[in-house]
């Protein structure tokens, strides 16, 4: 899988992320936080192979450098909460080939998940490329 940088989180201290790449297979890997919270855990439902990981909102402003520079209005799977800390947890597939882990830069307290860029695309509808919560 070929991966390509779009973006980490614009207030990510020493360079952590979390991280948003495209993939030459149509997604994209969306690398956050892992979520601990059982409150939270407990509001999703995830199939086998599936993980969620939190990610900030602004992430979504680096979309425009794939083509998707629409507004984010809609939360929809895979975005499957909306916290009240400008953050929003994503539901994907569990990233787990190891070459590709290898290519990223991931601390301990994190986490990468795969989603379709169709359904990321979905989200959206077209404007400033600003995030709505």
């Amino acid at each position: 899988m070929v991966l390509r940088f779009l973006g980490k989180d614009a207030n990510s201290v020493g360079g952590d992320s979390p991280t948003l790449y495209a993939t030459d297979h149509g997604t994209y890997i969306i690398q956050g936080w892992i979520v601990t919270d059982a409150d939270l855990l407990a509001k999703v439902t995830l199939d086998a192979g599936q993980d969620v990981v939190e990610i900030p909102f602004n992430l979504f402003d680096h979309l425009a450098k794939d083509g998707l520079p629409g507004v984010v209005t809609s939360w929809i799977p895979p975005i499957v909460h909306v916290t009240d800390r400008q953050t929003c947890l994503i539901q994907g597939v569990t990233v787990t080939d190891q070459d590709t882990l290898a290519r990223m830069a991931m601390p301990d307290h994190e986490s990468c998940v795969e989603v379709p860029k169709a359904s990321i695309a979905a989200l959206q509808e077209e404007g400033d490329g600003a995030h709505h919560a």
